[in-house]
């Protein structure tokens, strides 16, 4: 499989990382905003200027998209889709069935497979859910995300007038996740589950009042959560908060039995020492999935809901029975 990468970022560097641990696929070109000769990779690959991708409608088997999910997704992804079979991480979860249809109109009209919100929460976790959820049908579901960096909500909070650079750290609220594991199946809001810490490095001259209520006022992002904006230096910013751990639980409570007596615990949990390295190498298993269900002639947008296990993984289906069932 030929994969192209649109954006060379964080989650850009791991999809090159993680396509050198694949032996099935090969980089074919890294697709940029900027000035190709600023953008220094570590391939021996073509870096295009976006405006030329359309020379590489034969040349891509599958393109992925490794923008934010603030601004550049919601047009990228309908728009190319119509050009390349694509994967995306678009990860705002409200905005989520607004984007597949979008998405979907256009990977029909192209003839191309469109796999949306691929990476571990939307993701691996919406499928915890859902497989714990068929399993145990009278319960209750919990995810707790962190302690970690949101790379996707300190993209956002980039993307405000005024902010030179962030780093936004989700973390689970403790007595809530042990009144969760204990069976107690508290009825949480989503303020008493997290709070959202947030470390920035203004522009000069912007206005540090200004900013902060924008941040805590953000849709879909912070205005539903207890948010602290703490303002710093970028040498501190550099110091103190350049890793890019995360993490996070699933969980679900559940009763089984004659009058429900017999409670059930299922939890699915993540500890990651690169959030964007291990998002790549999903993004990579279900660009694999994407190449196989257009070879079979499917078109439109997919999740993770509507991918087979099987079609993850470079091994065969003998060698998934014999060694993984």
């Amino acid at each position: 499989m030929k994969i192209g990468i649109l954006g060379y970022g964080n989650l850009g560097r791991g999809v090159e990382y993680a396509i050198k641990e694949n032996s099935d696929m090969e980089l074919a070109a890294v697709f940029t905003r900027r000035d190709p000769s600023s953008v220094k990779i570590n391939s021996n690959v073509p870096v295009v200027k976006i405006s030329e991708i359309e020379n590489w409608k034969n040349k891509i088997d599958v393109l992925i998209l490794c923008g934010g999910s603030a601004t550049d997704l919601p047009i990228q992804t309908p728009k190319f889709a119509g050009m390349f079979n694509v994967i995306d991480s678009f990860d705002t979860h409200a905005k989520i069935p607004e984007h597949f249809s979008k998405v979907d109109e256009a990977a029909k009209f192209g003839n191309h497979i469109a796999i949306i919100s691929v990476g571990w929460d939307p993701g691996l976790f919406s499928l915890a859910r859902v497989y714990s959820n068929a399993v145990l049908p009278d319960g209750k579901d919990y995810t707790f995300w962190g302690k970690g960096v949101s790379q996707g909500h300190s993209d956002a909070i980039r993307r405000i007038e005024g902010v030179k650079d962030a780093k936004q750290y989700t973390i689970p609220v403790k007595t809530a996740l042990e009144a969760v594991r204990s069976g107690k199946n508290p009825e949480l809001t989503t303020r008493q589950k997290h709070i959202r810490e947030c470390f920035v490095v203004l522009e000069d001259g912007a206005n540090a009042a200004e900013v902060e209520q924008k941040i805590k006022n953000m849709p879909n992002y912070f205005d539903e959560y207890n948010t602290t904006v703490n303002f710093i230096s970028e040498e501190e910013l550099l110091k103190n908060h350049s890793g890019l751990a995360h993490g996070g639980f699933v969980i679900r409570s559940g009763n089984t039995g004659e009058n429900k007596h017999h409670n059930h615990i299922v939890e699915f949990r993540l500890k990651l020492d690169s959030n964007p390295e291990f998002t790549s190498s999903v993004l990579i298993a279900y660009a694999r999935a994407a190449y196989r269900l257009n070879k079979e002639g499917q078109s439109g947008c997919k999740t993770v809901f509507d991918i087979p296990p099987a079609y993850l993984s470079a091994k065969s289906a003998e060698e998934l029975r014999a060694h993984y069932l």
